[in-house]
């Protein structure tokens, strides 16, 4: 050690080291050597060692201030530090960090990793909200602590964005083919949970995944994507069958007795022709279908219930009978839930409400006692806009099951 670090050592030893780290601080932050710095609950030890370099008493009190001004000049006048305070710290602690430049470079980085995903979601309208989400939430930052981390998990997440949704394929394949492992969309996956955010926004339901296997289920099927082929069902009463395929009986058979058919997504992905049926009228809950059942049985005009958000089975049943020229009417509670369940079904076949309007809504508002109120964000309905405007003003939530008796009489002979 050289005479003159021997001298700036004594004189910033370490009873004074919490002053040449606040200094430190204040270089990698950019900010002067100016000012004074404060010690709350100061030692006598370090209250003698100020004493010492500024040479007159420390002001009374528990805390102890130092003007660093005062330190700079001390430095340079001693020789113990020619370049002032500035050579002191980086001599007694080492090369400074340049924390602005570090802190751009790490949202640079940030930046970049996630532009594989901003450009999947680029113009796609129901994924902006989701977006902000992340950022807000800061999910991305917990999946992946570091911005390489980040930028293989968004880029996986925005390759299975881009295909989706999906007209109908196994949550495996879609894994493998955007992913390169088919187990990188399973519950508790980085990606499977990243993107599983997404799908729950593509199908309008909040981002926040529900931890149920159910609620998993349903969202990847609004988006055409399954977990398997058996337990995605499609509910269905008086549709068409024929003699010559699997579908064709099983529906044939149904038909006959007048029992609704319940079918599997392996059932509609074997066939693989169109379902004909010239009208068919799409409800939104199960108690139609079992109560069509009841009253009209074998009578029953055809009938599918998408039971909520529509499952894959649910899909691909609808877009068999699309390929058929079927002409859709639809029908759903009249709240915000059903009205974006109506939206999905909307953008997948095109359909003409089935007293799913403004005026049926009134006159169902007019009917009914003791309603409840609607609840959640509103939403718009363009097969009628003025349907949302009429919602809004009643405040009033009508399910399907009050209008039943209206639709049971459209589903008769």
């Amino acid at each position: 050690m050289t005479e003159t670090d021997a001298r700036l050592h004594r004189l910033l030893g370490e009873p004074l080291a919490w002053l040449v780290w606040r200094a430190r601080d204040r270089l990698e932050a950019g900010r002067p050597l100016t000012g004074t710095v404060t010690l709350p609950a100061a030692t006598q030890e370090q209250r003698r060692a100020v004493e010492r370099l500024t040479g007159r008493a420390a002001r009374s009190g528990a805390s102890l201030s130092v003007s660093l001004t005062e330190v700079d000049r001390i430095l340079r006048d001693s020789g113990a530090a020619l370049g002032g305070l500035a050579e002191a710290v980086t001599r007694l602690t080492g090369p400074l960090r340049d924390r602005n430049r570090e802190r751009a470079d790490l949202a640079a980085a940030w930046g970049a990793a996630f532009a594989s995903l901003d450009a999947a979601v680029d113009g796609r309208e129901e994924l902006a909200r989701w977006r902000g989400w992340l950022d807000a939430t800061g999910v991305v930052r917990r999946l992946a602590p570091n911005p390489d981390q980040a930028r293989l998990l968004l880029a996986q997440a925005a390759a299975v964005l881009r295909q989706l949704p999906s007209r109908g394929i196994p949550i495996g394949r879609l894994a493998a083919e955007c992913c390169g492992d088919a187990h990188a969309l399973d519950d508790g996956r980085p990606v499977g949970t990243l993107v599983l955010s997404a799908v729950r926004a593509l199908a309008g339901l909040p981002f926040a995944a529900e931890g149920t296997a159910d609620s998993r289920r349903a969202a990847w099927a609004a988006v055409g994507v399954h977990l398997d082929e058996l337990s995605s069902l499609a509910l269905c009463l008086g549709l068409p069958g024929d003699t010559r395929t699997a579908l064709g009986r099983t529906l044939a058979s149904c038909r006959e007795v007048g029992q609704p058919a319940v079918l599997t997504l392996r059932q509609l992905r074997c066939h693989d022709e169109p379902l004909r049926a010239a009208r068919v009228r799409i409800c939104e809950n199960p108690v139609v279908v079992a109560a069509a059942a009841d009253e009209l049985g074998a009578r029953c005009r055809p009938l599918v219930c998408v039971g909520g958000q529509p499952s894959a089975a649910g899909w691909r049943l609808l877009e068999l009978l699309a390929v058929g020229g079927a002409v859709f009417g639809y029908h759903g509670d009249f709240d915000w839930g059903g009205v974006r369940i109506a939206q999905a079904v909307r953008h997948r076949v095109n359909w003409r409400p089935w007293r799913y309007d403004h005026q049926a809504y009134q006159t169902a508002v007019s009917a009914a006692h003791s309603l409840a109120g609607l609840v959640g964000e509103s939403a718009a309905t363009p097969w009628d806009p003025e349907l949302a405007a009429v919602m809004r003003h009643h405040n009033l939530r009508i399910e399907e099951e009050l209008t039943l008796d209206a639709l049971l009489q459209d589903l008769g002979p």
